[in-house]
C-alpha cells in the first residue's frame, strides 16, 4: 500500500505525464530490442553446433561426438530459457499498450487538476542511495565478453543480460501500473448518465443557489457502484445529507467519495481494487431520486471529477 501512497502523491500533484512518457517509450524500445537479440542470438549459436560435415558428406569424426552432444544439450537449455522470456515480453508488451493508452488520454485539452505542491511534504528519508554517470542502454550482444564467437557460453552471457534487463524493466513498469491503477478516472457506475454537474447550481430542495462539491450519476436503483480507483476504504456507512456514503483513500490526500447508497459493501480498512463493487446506487439521504453523488477531493478540498472521467473516456456534461 506504500507504493499506492507514493504514487497518489505524484497523481495529485499533476505529475502524471511522467507515468508513461519516458518509461513507456523506453520499455518499448527494449522490450522489441531484446526480442531481436534473442532470436539473433540462438540463430548463430545453433549454426555454430550444427552436425559439421566434410566433402564427401560424412559426419563429424567420432572424438567430436562428446563435444557435439554437450553443445546440443546446451543449446536446450538456453531455447528452454528464451521460452521463459518470451511471455514475460508479451507481458510488457501489454502493459505498455495500456500505459501508452493512457498518456494519449493526457494530452487532450482537458487535464486533471493539480493540487498544491509543497515540496515540505515529500518525504524521501526511506529513499535509496543512487546515482553515476548517464549513459545510454548497452545492447546484450554488446555486453557479451566472446560476442563474436557465437557459441553457447557468449548466447547464455546474452541471454543472462536480457533476464537481467527485463527484471529491471517488470519492475519499473509495475511501479507504473501502481500509479495509474491509483488514479480515479474510472466511470463508477455504468450505464449512468450525468446529472446535477459540479459546481454552483440551484439547490432541488432550497431552490436557492448553493455549491455542489461532486457530480451526480443517475443510474436505477441496484447499479453497481464501482470503485473509479484503487486504494483503502477509509469510510463506509452513513453520513449527513450524503445518506449512505463511501469514501476511498487512493494515497496523500486524493480520496473519491460515493453517496446516497441504497447498500454498502465494503468495510472501513479493506483494500479495493480498480472497478471493484463496493455499494448499490440508492437514493438515501438529501436526494431526490436514484443516483450516484460522486466526489474527488484533492488534500480534502472537492475538484471536478469529469477532469478525471474524461481521461478514462467518460462522456461529461455538454
Amino acid at each position: 500500500m506504500s507504493s499506492i501512497l507514493g504514487a497518489g502523491s505524484r497523481l495529485s500533484s499533476g505529475e502524471v505525464r511522467f507515468v508513461t512518457r519516458r518509461a513507456a517509450l523506453g520499455i518499448a524500445i527494449v522490450a522489441v530490442a531484446g526480442a531481436s537479440v534473442l532470436s539473433l542470438a540462438a540463430g548463430v549459436a545453433i549454426g555454430i553446433h550444427l552436425p559439421s560435415h566434410d566433402a564427401t558428406g560424412q559426419g563429424a569424426p567420432a572424438t567430436s561426438r562428446v563435444e557435439h552432444d554437450y553443445a546440443i544439450d546446451q543449446l536446450g537449455k538456453l531455447n528452454a530459457s528464451m521460452a521463459q522470456l518470451e511471455p514475460r515480453l508479451e507481458r510488457l508488451t501489454t502493459q505498455v499498450g495500456a500505459l501508452r493508452d493512457f498518456e494519449s488520454r493526457l494530452n487532450t485539452p482537458k487535464a486533471p487538476p493539480r493540487a498544491p505542491a509543497n515540496p515540505a511534504d515529500q518525504d524521501t528519508s526511506d529513499a535509496d542511495g543512487e546515482g553515476g554517470p548517464s549513459l545510454p542502454p548497452r545492447r546484450c550482444v554488446e555486453i557479451a565478453t566472446r560476442p563474436s564467437r557465437g557459441d553457447a557460453a557468449s548466447t547464455q552471457q546474452q541471454l543472462d543480460c536480457m533476464r537481467a534487463t527485463l527484471s529491471a524493466l517488470e519492475h519499473e513498469t509495475d511501479v507504473h501500473e501502481v500509479a495509474f491503477s491509483a488514479f480515479p478516472g474510472r466511470m463508477p457506475a455504468d450505464g449512468a448518465r450525468f446529472g446535477s454537474p459540479f459546481g454552483n447550481r440551484i439547490d432541488p430542495f432550497t431552490h436557492k443557489l448553493s455549491f455542489h462539491p461532486g457530480v451526480d450519476l443517475v443510474a436505477p436503483s441496484g447499479t453497481p457502484i464501482l470503485a473509479a480507483a484503487g486504494g483503502r476504504v477509509v469510510y463506509a456507512g452513513p453520513k449527513g445529507g450524503y445518506g449512505n456514503a463511501v469514501e476511498i483513500d487512493h494515497g496523500n490526500g486524493l480520496i473519491t467519495r460515493y453517496g446516497h447508497a441504497s447498500r454498502i459493501l465494503v468495510h472501513e480498512g479493506d483494500l479495493v481494487l480498480p472497478r471493484q463493487h463496493v455499494a448499490d446506487i440508492g437514493t438515501t439521504g438529501r436526494s431526490t431520486g436514484p443516483h450516484l453523488h460522486f466526489e474527488v477531493l484533492v488534500n480534502g478540498a472537492p475538484v471536478d471529477p469529469t477532469a478525471y472521467l474524461a481521461l478514462f473516456g467518460a462522456t461529461s456534461h455538454g
